[in-house]
């Protein structure tokens, strides 16, 4: 008996003795990996990254982009010739659905920071109303370094209801390459419902055609 508890005091001893040279072991090649130039590397390379998608950011906001800003017609060319995707909203400013179409663009102009939104007063664009054969509001033209790649018509695209949701219209212009999807805290549901617009269709109901 006494021989198994001497035996029993053994193995517990190798067992802390080997616990002990793990944890060692660990803090060694802990050291070793805080000196490990691969490791720096990294992290300079992450720092670098970061750093340059700040410029870009800023070279962004810049050129306008992040908000959802009036143009004039004399701005036209250079807005949308200065971006690489812009998004242009034609409106009228009685018509009840182009105030509509305002509230969900707003809403994503600061969410896809490398799209530029704008929006232009048809009534004080006629050169341009005329050469894009724009013939109903709202009208929400895509360009891609310049040149326009679609449009959004009246609400066709989004159901023909005055009520369809922000993320409706994301969807929409993200099929169209026109924004990239977000990750994180912008596509749960409760940031998509604060977005949600729901309007009266009574009001105004034939103010979205010239």
């Amino acid at each position: 008996m006494a021989a198994a508890a001497r035996d029993y005091q053994k193995e517990l001893l190798a067992q802390e003795k080997g616990h002990a040279s793990s944890s060692v072991n660990e803090e060694f090649d802990l050291d070793e990996l805080m000196d490990d130039p691969e490791l720096e590397k990294l992290h300079a390379d992450r720092i670098a990254a970061l750093k340059k998608e700040a410029e870009k950011r800023q070279e962004l906001k810049m050129q306008g982009h992040g908000e959802y800003r009036e143009i004039t017609e004399a701005d036209f060319l250079g807005e949308v010739t200065g971006s690489d995707k812009v998004i242009c909203h034609f409106y009228h400013h009685e018509f009840y659905r182009c105030k509509i179409m305002d509230k969900h663009l707003k809403s994503l102009a600061p969410i896809h920071f490398s799209t530029k939104f704008v929006k232009l007063d048809a009534e004080n664009a006629p050169f341009f109303i005329t050469k894009l054969g724009i013939k109903t509001l709202p009208c929400v033209i895509l360009f891609r370094k310049g040149v326009a790649i679609g449009r959004l018509v009246g609400f066709d695209d989004m159901g023909g209801k005055d009520d369809f949701s922000t993320r409706t219209l994301e969807v929409i212009l993200l099929k169209k390459g026109m924004i990239d999807e977000k990750k994180g805290e912008e596509d749960n549901d409760d940031y998509l419902d604060s977005k949600r617009t729901s309007v009266r269709s009574s009001v105004y109901p034939d103010s979205d055609s010239d």
